[in-house]
């Protein structure tokens, strides 16, 4: 019993990091320990170790860690990149050496030794794609197609000149800090990659999300199945009802069925639950970027939306203040005016439920399809901007 009361908690216990992780800064989780948990994991944590450090070494040692930092976090680097390859590759050797034995079996046939070599290696392809492809690299060049391509909505993008390239600024481009060039469609800068994530790359990375989500369940399907086959051929069930007399139920054979699994198949367990939670994680970044790309938005213009509706709503509530109390002194003015009475006062609306609401008029979402061909087929890539270019 106490066995199963620990995976429960277990359980639970991951489903809110990772929800509190990926969900955190929704609306719906604001003042809640939702969110508190998600400014523990991203900033919060960090805080108090270079607090940490600070009292152990003293201000060199932060300084030091801030370097390494900027170094890591602010500049082109590939350590993440080989982070990633050896997750994969230590992940997938562990599979290897420990459930290959047991392929075949009752419920996995022989062909899935191949088919996780062929998994890997799309993954690995569309990782190199993302990596080392151009995301949509805006130059002195190109810069006229980009501008006839992204016409200025007049409200988050309008005409400038990017202060380091000395070039116009097309709508929907960025100049990234980390890669010290500005990016058409700009989306974000993904250390993963050590590459921008702009127009002409954003097919690849959403591949790379979707495939690898898929590889992680795949090779956890694959993994339980190994498991159940287990228990099958060695009639783990009928041992435990009718040796042992255990009751034929999920709530009496469960702790049982997994403390027998945890003493004998337990790298299996830990790499089923592994992979269970980077899925998680993976279909929730898909699912995110996925919602962006079919309403033709980016992660880039996502906060220059917030810092705009946001900005424009407490310029209406100050414009409806500043006429209520105009009003006031208006009424207040007029000696012919009669008093109102307590009970039409207390009905009278608050100025500021008056306010105009802030609507996004994203003019770049042309609906589903023609988002969905701009992410497939680029527009630096079609006839009509390469017909401009060479004009």
């Amino acid at each position: 019993m106490g066995l199963q009361w620990a995976l429960v908690a277990h359980g639970l216990i991951t489903a809110v990091v990772v929800i509190s992780l990926l969900c955190g800064q929704w609306p719906i989780f604001q003042g809640t320990l939702i969110e508190r948990i998600h400014y523990f994991i991203t900033y919060g944590a960090y805080d108090y170790f270079l607090r940490f450090v600070a009292i152990i070494f003293g201000s060199r040692g932060r300084d030091t860690v801030l370097k390494v930092e900027d170094c890591f976090c602010n500049r082109p680097n590939p350590i993440l990149q080989l982070f990633y390859l050896g997750i994969l590759g230590v992940t997938y050797g562990i599979i290897v050496n420990s459930s290959f034995r047991y392929i075949p079996n009752y419920y996995v046939c022989e062909s899935h030794r191949y088919l996780s070599i062929l998994a890997i290696g799309v993954g690995i392809i569309l990782f190199l794609l993302t990596s080392f492809s151009d995301p949509g690299t805006v130059n002195s060049e190109n810069v006229s197609n980009y501008l006839s391509a992204y016409p200025y909505d007049k409200i988050i993008y309008v005409e400038k000149e990017c202060r380091t390239c000395k070039i116009p600024k097309p709508a929907r481009s960025k100049h990234c800090g980390i890669c010290d060039r500005c990016i058409a469609r700009f989306d974000h800068h993904c250390g993963w990659m050590n590459n921008c994530i702009g127009e002409k790359n954003i097919r690849y990375f959403m591949a790379f999300l979707l495939w690898h989500f898929l590889i992680c369940l795949y090779g956890a399907i694959v993994l339980g199945l190994i498991l159940a086959s287990q228990l099958k051929e060695r009639n783990i069930i009928y041992i435990l009802t009718v040796y042992y007399g255990i009751e034929k139920s999920f709530s009496g054979l469960f702790p049982h069925v997994v403390q027998w699994l945890l003493s004998s198949h337990n790298t299996q367990l830990l790499l089923i639950v592994f992979l269970f939670i980077i899925s998680l994680l993976l279909v929730g970044f898909f699912g995110y970027h996925a919602h962006l790309c079919l309403t033709n938005t980016t992660t880039n213009e996502t906060y220059k939306w917030q810092e705009y509706i946001s900005w424009k709503r407490k310029v209406n509530e100050a414009k409806a203040s500043a006429a209520a109390v105009r009003a006031s002194i208006n009424a207040m003015n007029r000696e012919a005016k009669a008093q109102e009475s307590k009970w039409r006062l207390f009905f009278r609306k608050s100025p500021l439920q008056n306010v105009e609401v802030v609507v996004k008029d994203n003019i770049y979402d042309r609906g589903i399809f023609s988002n969905i061909s701009e992410i497939v087929v680029p527009l630096s890539e079609r006839r009509s901007f390469l017909r401009k270019k060479t004009s």
